[in-house]
């Protein structure tokens, strides 16, 4: 008994992905697309853009806009995307029960994502989802920042750039097989854990405190 409790971890700094990790975004964003072309004139395929998310907004937009017309199309998007598509996207399964998991373990809980900051924050005040801290506008190699600066352990997301964000943060990466990216090519990329979706992640925290490097079910997704 007192070998197991002395390898029993302090209380983690988590750190999570926002689309595709905590919410199901592609019905919100999907919609404002619509609204985009129709506000615009200019056709984007919403379906396919909504099978891509993760990377910045910009990103996307390039796909379907001139070069010149992108910073003025974000801003204009990033206007009207709280009336259409904060109220449409729901939290994915094990999401808040993940969040709190992290807060009954005594740890601290944050949101780091490429969304636009003050919209991903109207998506956790809608869904009653209530990290310590969001960082929005940061993607890939650059959430190391905001990792780094509230000394995350752990950082859990869909996406290669999630894994890539993580590395560079010294943090353990998670990787929940939600998003576009398959659990075989979240662990090429990198991934300390692969799990099928964050209703495994409860159990997986439970077991890495208790000293398992993996955790329970380090799920081969």
């Amino acid at each position: 008994m007192g070998a197991m409790a002395s390898t029993t971890r302090p209380a983690p700094t988590v750190g999570f992905d926002l689309d595709m990790t905590l919410i199901d975004s592609r019905p919100g964003i999907r919609a404002c697309y619509l609204a985009l072309t129709e506000r615009t004139g200019t056709y984007v395929d919403a379906d396919l853009a909504v099978t891509r998310l993760g990377p910045p907004l910009e990103e996307e937009l390039a796909h379907w806009f001139p070069a010149e017309e992108i910073a003025a199309t974000a801003e204009l998007y990033r206007a009207m995307y709280p009336t259409y598509a904060v109220a449409a996207t729901p939290a994915l399964p094990g999401a808040r029960e993940s969040v709190e998991a992290v807060r009954a373990a005594g740890g601290r809980a944050l949101v780091v994502t490429a969304k636009y900051e003050p919209n991903a924050k109207l998506h956790l005040a809608h869904l009653g989802i209530e990290p310590d801290a969001v960082v929005g506008d940061l993607w890939a190699e650059q959430k190391a920042v905001a990792l780094r600066e509230h000394g995350a352990d752990v950082y859990v997301g869909d996406h290669l750039g999630d894994v890539r964000g993580a590395r560079a943060a010294g943090a353990l990466s998670v990787a929940v097989a939600s998003g576009p990216c398959s659990a075989g090519e979240l662990r090429a990329a990198g991934a300390d854990v692969v799990l099928a979706d964050l209703t495994k992640f409860p159990a997986w925290l439970a077991g890495y405190r208790d000293g398992d490097a993996d955790g329970p079910d380090s799920a081969r997704a």
